[in-house]
């Protein structure tokens, strides 16, 4: 049975197809927050500390750690992009213990994240390009990690995913000419969004287990792609992963964290209440207003995509006993205090300058 192994200092993800499925967090990621893009520029990383701990305590197997910021006072990722990569990685795995996702598609950074990183991290990512496969390829034998292969080439993503099966399987195919075994490739069959393309999700259903079949390789995706443009997303993410875990994906790359009720929102719902003829006690707090008038929290906690994961978990014996799914449904003030504990390494290891 196909086995990849992620590994921290301390900890050990795998991903497999009797295995429970693999989260690996997305927030960590400076593209399309320009908010975050500009805290990097600035040497300013609270919202990295944030976005690793809770999502963590949201159920991340794995962190994807991406350092892509295009900084105005030098475009060049080049030069940039590496030593920040370096300084995110140290630091991430000085807060929370589960293991790495070094993300970039700028060869140095992704080399100083591999330098950087304890344990055995993912590795994201490779394409069929003939020049990312002689980039990458190399550096995944050299650190004896596992590696995101992208089914897209040099005439790049096919709407057909006969095309894009057979971009995986030449790269299952030149990675073994390294030496690299296919159950340390971790296919990205890519998820077209559903608004666009009507049969995307029955696509890549039918990819992903041609690729469990006949290559004997794990998958993972972006799954928010496949809701891209639609509203209620979450209702259709929340569909999609597990159908996908039904075909035989055993990991996506996500955001696990329900963000918390801004102010903006939490003062709107409130005018309404009252609007009702509702008398608020003066002393309510916002989460037991929120608990009460089912409006979310005001604090970070797992999303209902983390809630239809663990239930096919369950319900595909990748949860024996179901002790996975009592834990996740204990009384939010439990999860929280457990969560928040969990996210820090013992021993006193706090972040490095």
């Amino acid at each position: 049975m196909t086995r990849t192994v992620v590994e921290s200092k301390t900890k050990t993800a795998v991903l497999g197809f009797d295995e429970p499925f693999c989260v690996i967090g997305e927030r960590i990621n400076p593209t399309g927050r320009k908010k975050l893009a500009a805290e990097l520029e600035a040497g300013d990383f609270s919202t990295v500390e944030k976005d690793a701990i809770a999502q963590v305590a949201a159920g991340a197997t794995v962190l994807d750690i991406n350092a892509g910021v295009v900084y105005n006072s030098n475009p060049n990722p080049n030069e940039t992009e590496p030593p920040l990569m370096r300084k995110i990685v140290e630091m991430v795995q000085g807060l929370v213990d589960v293991p790495l996702c070094v993300d970039s598609s700028v060869p140095g950074a992704l080399e100083a994240g591999l330098e950087a990183a304890e344990g055995r991290p993912l590795l994201n990512s490779v394409t069929g390009e003939e020049d990312r496969l002689e980039l990458v390829l190399p550096l995944v034998k050299k650190y004896n990690v596992p590696v995101v292969a992208i089914s897209n080439d040099d005439t790049g993503i096919s709407e057909d995913p006969d095309v894009r099966f057979e971009v995986a399987k030449k790269i299952v195919e030149r990675a073994a000419d390294f030496g690299i075994p296919a159950h340390d490739i971790v296919v990205d069959p890519l998820v077209m969004p559903i608004g666009a393309m009507a049969t995307a999700g029955l696509q890549v259903f039918a990819l992903v287990r041609r690729l469990r079949e006949e290559l004997g390789v794990n998958t993972t995706c972006g799954a928010s792609n496949v809701s891209f443009g639609l509203p209620n997303r979450h209702g259709i993410n929340n569909a999609f992963l597990p159908m996908a875990m039904g075909a035989g994906m055993t990991s996506a790359i996500m955001n696990p964290v329900a963000l918390p009720v801004g102010p903006k929102k939490l003062a709107e719902k409130k005018a309404e209440v009252e609007a009702k003829g509702i008398i608020l006690p003066a002393d309510m707090d916002d989460e037991t207003f929120c608990q009460l008038f089912g409006v979310g929290s005001t604090m970070p906690r797992a999303g209902k995509e983390m809630e239809a994961i663990r239930a096919a978990n369950l319900l595909t014996n990748n949860d024996p006993h179901g002790g996975a799914w009592i834990k996740f449904n204990k009384a939010p003030s439990e999860a929280g205090a457990e969560g928040a504990g969990g996210g820090r390494r013992g021993g006193g290891r706090r972040r490095r300058a």
